[in-house]
């Protein structure tokens, strides 16, 4: 997981030019950032140096699949008809992948999967890496190769490029806003999200224990909840962590009162929406701190619900172990890229529009 709190958003990150300093000023306490996201405030040296993240590893998630899964949807069992009608089938070209906004990239490995899988003879060059700052009018790749192939690739491309490029943006945005480690909820690592400076939560259903509300609601209550889940782990011989969310100051001191009479696989208190909204747009933190003070380091802590770029820094000053946020993945903005044979006529059209 990662270090200070950092978040998830759906603006633009052209929108927060001032948060892409790569300063090395101290923070007076870190946080890390899950998806669905949570963030870490122990002192730790984050490096946002160039990496490159392969995709996911999971035990049914076949990533060829869903390549060839895209693209025939793309070709619709008939073929890229505009590609036939106006390329020839042996006309080699070069094409360039532009950035048309600032930004994190993300997902180089998983285009070059994509050329692969629809002809092994295209050739790929970067001058960028995953994780690479990269600005609007950088060319940061080259594309060698059948044109029809390349243009007929060019769409699955970039729509994984773009959307796992602008989740990493808002990532490292937001590590930056705390200079901190991030951690993120759900099933599958994103590459996107490491990239961007986070660690994914868990990777499904399967390794690790996570206690919601509904869960709760049917066994009876969070203690009743704790102890089902510490005796199955008990009886399957299973170490793996153990989350447990909690909704009020009654449920946490609940879960410090079963855990100070017995052992427990228990490791982390989500303490979910105890970050009020307030009308002027602030939002009341001292629920979740009157928690995060209850708890005492006794366990990791999690804060839900209600962060934004706006709050991430007030909630992160509670002393809260991490803080989460689903909007990394359902409302972040994709980062505009595009792929171009002719670049001149690109960039001089980009600059006609203010968009390269």
């Amino acid at each position: 997981m990662l270090g200070t709190p950092t978040l998830s958003h759906s603006r633009s990150f052209a929108a927060y030019p001032s948060l892409f300093s790569f300063s090395s000023s101290p923070a007076s306490s870190r946080t890390r950032i899950l998806l669905m996201s949570a963030i870490e405030t122990k002192s730790s040296k984050i490096s946002f140096d160039s990496v490159v993240i392969e995709p996911p590893s999971h035990p049914t998630y076949d990533l060829k699949a869903v390549i060839g899964l895209a693209l025939a949807e793309d070709a619709g069992g008939i073929g890229d008809v505009t590609c036939m009608a106006t390329i020839p089938v042996d006309m080699e070209v070069e094409a360039n992948f532009l950035a048309k906004e600032d930004g994190i990239i993300a997902g180089i490995a998983l285009a070059e999967m994509i050329f692969n899988e629809v002809d092994p003879l295209i050739k790929v060059e970067w001058s960028q890496s995953d994780g690479n700052y990269v600005q609007k009018g950088m060319q940061f790749g080259r594309v060698f190769g059948h044109a029809h192939n390349i243009v007929m690739a060019e769409r699955v491309v970039l729509n994984f490029m773009q959307r796992m490029s602008g989740i990493a943006t808002l990532t490292k945005v937001l590590c930056q806003m705390q200079h901190i480690q991030h951690g993120f909820w759900r099933r599958g690592k994103l590459p996107q999200v490491l990239i961007g400076g986070g660690q994914n939560h868990r990777m499904g259903l399967f390794d690790m224990v996570m206690i919601k509300d509904n869960h709760i609601s049917v066994a009876g209550g969070v203690s009743n909840a704790l102890k089902s889940v510490d005796e199955f782990l008990h009886k399957r011989n299973l170490q793996m962590p153990v989350e447990v969310e909690t909704r009020t100051l009654e449920e946490v001191k609940e879960v410090l009162d079963y855990a100070s009479k017995q052992k427990t696989s228990l490791t982390r208190i989500m303490l979910d929406n105890m970050v009020v909204p307030l009308p002027d747009g602030d939002v009341d933190v001292s629920m979740l701190k009157e928690a995060v003070e209850l708890i005492n380091g006794r366990f990791e802590t999690e804060a839900s619900g209600n962060v934004s770029i706006e709050t991430v820094n007030i909630i992160g000053q509670t002393g809260v172990t991490f803080i989460s946020s689903g909007a990394l993945t359902h409302s972040v903005k994709a980062l505009d890229i595009s792929l171009k044979i002719d670049i001149e006529l690109a960039l001089q059209v980009g600059r006609r529009t203010n968009r390269a």
